[in-house]
């Protein structure tokens, strides 16, 4: 099986500040990898670094995406080959409408795949239709990307675009921040309707609670710029009871 995402060694950081320092990581077709930890820990720095955010110096190690060298690729060739991240703070964009946004997101993708432009009333069909998995209404559709929307609805927004850009790879960065019980319900059930055994996910979060929705398949603890521990998804029950300092001692010690 050739994994989805294989990263060796990687290390990363933002001006003279080295953040990940050895991440090494496999993801193959199928799977759901949560990725834990504390504030601090490097775990939006990969998020970063895996989208292309041009703030992020990469430093050693190597990455690559269904073959290809993700290093190389610039944040825009990154996603037509299937990334998709899902942004901590979705940011708003005054005058250009959810629906024109995301019919040329759709169309930039089917293009390098060499399909022609979807039609119309087949790309309203489509938007309805995926709609339905984050409870959406229509009328967000019309509305400028993100503005005005309340916390839940950027997330279900995002969860929405990937629901129609169909990632090889997405990058769920704290997708459940912010989020009351219900929206995180909602986000919960678009993300587990959209797994495929072709496609994988990497969710990265503080709290267990958004794993008792979407159950992952590897847990990773990271801490200091590094991965200290990885397990199934009892690991996530067991850092809600004890919280993460004995893995940091445990770290400490191994050192």
């Amino acid at each position: 099986m050739t994994p989805i995402l294989q990263i060796t060694e990687l290390t990363a950081g933002i001006e003279d500040r080295e953040i990940l320092k050895g991440i090494s990581l496999t993801v193959n077709p199928g799977e759901v990898h949560a990725i834990m930890g504390p504030n601090g820990s490097g775990k939006s720095t990969l998020a970063s670094v895996l989208a292309g955010r041009a703030d992020y110096a990469v430093s050693g190690g190597s990455v690559l995406f269904n073959g290809k060298d993700l290093l190389e690729l610039s944040p825009e060739e990154r996603a037509r080959e299937g990334m998709f991240l899902e942004f901590q703070y979705p940011v708003e964009i005054p005058g250009v409408s959810t629906a024109n946004f995301l019919k040329t997101s759709v169309n930039e993708l089917r293009k390098h795949r060499g399909q022609e432009p979807l039609a119309p009333a087949a790309f309203l069909a489509m938007m309805r239709e995926r709609m339905k998995l984050v409870e959406m209404d229509q009328s967000f559709l019309s509305r400028s990307l993100n503005e005005g929307f309340s916390g839940g609805e950027k997330k279900r927004n995002e969860i929405f675009q990937m629901a129609m850009l169909e990632p090889t790879l997405a990058v769920l960065d704290e997708t459940d921040s912010g989020l009351d019980i219900d929206a995180l319900r909602i986000v919960a059930s678009g993300v587990n309707a959209l797994r495929t055994k072709e496609n994988a996910t990497i969710v990265i979060t503080h709290y267990q609670r958004l794993l008792d929705h979407i159950v992952p398949d590897v847990v990773h603890v990271l801490w200091n710029g590094r991965i200290v521990r990885s397990g199934g998804k009892e690991l996530a029950l067991e850092l809600e009871k004890r919280g993460y300092d004995w893995i940091k001692q445990e770290s400490v010690e191994e050192v």
